[in-house]
């Protein structure tokens, strides 16, 4: 749907500061980078916290961080193999989340029907993503599509971000081309003007023409002479839950968001540059270049603006009630699109947990989509509490589906 591009005041809808996500698509949770063969580490989609760990062949795995035990944080433990043993009483349990060895059970009795929640969990693009929502649902969602990740002739330079903010607000800077004002000091971009506006259920997508004089205008090869006022069209496309921005070919911007708190939020971004440098001088230069590129330019840019980010979420946090103007129609997309991504999951969530499978489906395999969490699939005389994220049934009798003893 394409909507009109003149600034018109509109009061901003402050559900948006208290909205949460739809878990039904991939989020960013560390760069690959941060987690080698054998180790584990926590980290937070959106308050559910996950022990994220890579078995010593390399391979992911994404486990809820509680043991069904005693509730310990499973990431205080240690990778063994394939399997993540609990620190407290060395409880081992396997990437689908089933525990699969008590070092001090009689070998000749059962396991118990001890399980915790399992994400489905992709390395991709140098980035650790995990599926916070209905697993059946995964295979689905596709990627964020990034056609420079694999092309040489582009300079990549990795972004890391942290806001003491609510997604929302961290999300409108992106779309919000009109700050430039905030970054005049470092002969960011001035004088611009939406030209074209759309939006969908899942996007919004929005051009700009800005205009650069200085410096930076020759670095990104623009301009000629960096005196000159260049006069470019910049595109930003929202696609629930992430970003992607171009500048006419010279760069394009990938910004994942990880809503982790409603105060806290984190997005990893890759920015690819087009350098006038030979392939082979890029490629010898690259990552020192990248690295020099972040620290002494970018990150300036970025600093400038989680002061921002950060003043609004404090402002609002000292008085919710308080009404803001918003003149720029992108912004107002933005904000229904989020809300809209919301309810749509507090919809789905609220019909039967089977309605998205078969008959046949349903009965062989536990449905998470209503409650976060995965229970034992017991026998008929104990009922499982789904409410419960961690369950532990009778030691002796509990019978999971898979037992390797069962």
């Amino acid at each position: 749907m394409e909507l009109a591009t003149t600034l018109t005041s509109q009061t901003v809808q402050n559900a948006v500061r208290e909205v949460g996500i739809n878990p039904n698509y991939w989020y960013p949770v560390a760069w690959a980078s941060q987690l080698q063969a054998g180790q584990v580490m926590p980290v937070v989609v959106w308050q559910q916290v996950i022990a994220l760990y890579r078995d010593t062949n390399g391979n992911l795995h994404a486990l809820e961080d509680a043991c069904p035990h005693k509730g310990v944080a499973l990431h205080k433990g240690q990778v063994q193999g394939d399997r993540l043993l609990c620190a407290y009483h060395g409880w081992e349990f396997n990437g689908e989340g089933q525990c699969v060895g008590i070092p001090y059970l009689p070998k000749e009795q059962k396991l118990p029907c001890a399980r915790v929640r399992s994400y489905p969990v992709r390395e991709k693009y140098s980035i650790i993503w995990v599926f916070p929502g209905d697993t059946h649902l995964a295979e689905e969602i596709p990627f964020p599509d990034v056609p420079e990740f694999d092309d040489p002739n582009w300079l990549m330079v990795p972004i890391p971000a942290r806001f003491q903010a609510h997604f929302s607000i961290c999300n409108e800077n992106t779309m919000d081309v009109f700050h430039g004002f905030l970054h005049k000091n470092l002969q960011g971009w001035f004088n611009p003007v939406l030209i074209n506006l759309q939006q969908t259920d899942a996007e919004v997508c929005a051009e700009y023409q800005v205009s650069y004089q200085g410096w930076m205008t020759k670095f990104l090869g623009l301009s000629e002479q960096g005196d000159q006022v260049t006069t470019r069209t910049v595109s930003i496309r929202y696609r629930y839950p992430h970003y992607n921005s171009s500048l006419e070919g010279v760069s394009s911007l990938y910004l994942m968001r990880l809503p982790v708190a409603p105060t806290f939020t984190q997005s990893f971004s890759l920015m690819f540059l087009k350098v006038r440098l030979p392939q082979w001088l890029l490629k010898a230069l690259d990552p020192w270049l990248s690295k020099f590129i972040w620290r002494f330019l970018l990150k300036q840019f970025l600093d400038q603006d989680v002061e921002m980010i950060e003043s609004e979420q404090q402002t609002y946090l000292g008085n919710r009630q308080r009404r803001y103007v918003e003149i720029n129609p992108a912004i107002i997309a933005l904000q229904r699109v989020i809300i809209r991504q919301y309810e749509k999951f507090v919809q789905q969530s609220s019909q039967p947990p089977n309605h998205q499978h078969t008959d046949s489906q349903a009965s062989e395999e536990p449905s998470v989509s209503d409650s976060q969490s995965i229970g034992c699939v017991a026998s008929d005389s104990i009922r499982v509490n789904r409410a419960n994220p961690i369950e532990l049934i009778n030691l002796d009798e509990g019978n999971c589906k898979g037992d390797p003893k069962g």
